[in-house]
């Protein structure tokens, strides 16, 4: 088997696994509990919010634990809207607009279209062809804007945004805005107090840390209502116990990955163009879909005129490689990739598109056996 979908998730990173498996033995009472067994939790788990903090330069204090980047998305969202939260007052719970790129993950796109739903307004930035936001920041109205957001780098194109220019001027008008680096975080370096959000969300599988985990940053003095009701946990934010397990090996993962990024920065950036290359050269017509220069070291969107991109992800499979046609929140929608579309690709392009996300663990025979039996289907497909 070639895996090349690790936008989709990751292996887990074995250090990551040795240091649940030992906190499973060890610190296994509630981290809430007053006595030996839950200290010792509570002790693992705020070492591991510390050292995720760090490497983020944030708070550990603005570090939420939630079960991954899709519950981050929708509690940031919903929090900074106050929309659909019980006990709220008329003027708390007030319609307005809110502002993001078009073809978001859908872990946004959805609460969004739920806000719609409730009476808010979406008022969509625009972006070229290559992915980039393209819109004149000074010129883009606010006046009715209450929340923005957007990703910090795409799941499906790994194009990188920058995004503070349009945070400072959100911030000049009072406008929250959540980061979506839920992709970037583990592959390349974010600051969450540089960037200036309100909130940003990650998730671990996506470095190499386990599934069920991710955290939402939430800049001190935010005020922000709890999503889920019961206990006092996470101060008070998001109730239930916290799992230390998880939080210890998605630390782990991170704190790895931070201690190698250079190395593994260069090698996924390695591996990707010598994926790309071979495939434009072995069955063109192939294009790269997205900003060359702006994207993630490890991933590449190509086009391949002539297929069908479902057909080809089958006969990818039963051919041993593990890739994507996008996002695996939207895996068997008829839809062609909505991000794609408002790039304005021709249909031949959107419709013949493939996701291929490499990591530290491929390797250049992998790679190699990849251009091979890619290009060997697109032939036959095309044929």
């Amino acid at each position: 088997m070639l895996y090349l979908d690790n936008n989709a998730t990751t292996p887990i990173d074995p250090e990551a696994l040795e240091a649940m498996t030992r906190v499973a033995g060890r610190a296994w009472g509630n981290p809430g509990s007053r006595h030996l067994a839950g200290r010792r939790a509570r002790q693992a788990l705020e070492d591991a919010r510390e050292s995720i903090a760090e490497i983020l330069n944030a708070s550990p204090l603005e570090v939420v634990f939630t079960s991954g980047g899709t519950e981050s998305n929708n509690f940031a969202i919903t929090g900074l809207t106050r929309a659909g939260l019980s006990g709220l007052s008329t003027e708390e719970s007030r319609t307005g607009t809110i502002l993001l790129p078009p073809g978001e993950h859908p872990a946004t796109e959805e609460p969004v279209r739920r806000l719609v739903s409730l009476g808010w307004k979406r008022q969509d930035l625009k972006l070229d062809e290559t992915g980039r936001i393209q819109s004149d920041i000074e010129s883009i109205p606010l006046d009715d804007v209450l929340l923005a957001t957007a990703l910090l780098a795409h799941n499906e194109t790994g194009v990188i945004q920058d995004l503070r220019p349009l945070i400072q001027r959100c911030a000049e008008q009072g406008i929250p805005f959540h980061i979506d680096a839920v992709q970037a975080v583990g592959k390349i370096d974010v600051d969450f107090r540089a960037l200036g959000a309100t909130t940003m969300s990650i998730g671990a599988h996506k470095f190499h840390g386990p599934r069920g985990i991710g955290a939402l940053l939430i800049r001190q003095g935010c005020e922000f209502p709890a999503l889920l009701l019961g206990g006092h946990q996470e101060a008070g934010r998001r109730a239930g116990t916290e799992p230390v397990m998880l939080a210890v090996g998605m630390s782990t993962a991170l704190r790895n990955w931070h201690a190698q990024k250079a190395e593994r920065i260069e090698k996924v950036r390695r591996l990707r163009d010598r994926l790309e290359a071979g495939l434009i050269q072995s069955c063109p017509p192939v294009f790269v879909n997205g900003d060359r220069a702006h994207r993630l070291p490890n991933t590449t969107n190509l086009s391949f005129p002539g297929v069908e991109g479902d057909p080809l992800l089958i006969a990818l499979d039963i051919a041993g490689v593990c890739c994507s046609l996008g996002s695996a929140c939207a895996s068997g929608s008829l839809m062609p990739s909505p991000i794609l579309v408002a790039m304005g690709l021709p249909a031949e392009r959107y419709s013949s598109a493939l996701r291929l996300s490499v990591s530290h663990l491929n390797t250049e025979e992998e790679i190699d056996s990849a251009i091979q039996i890619i290009s060997r289907t697109v032939t036959r497909l095309r044929a």
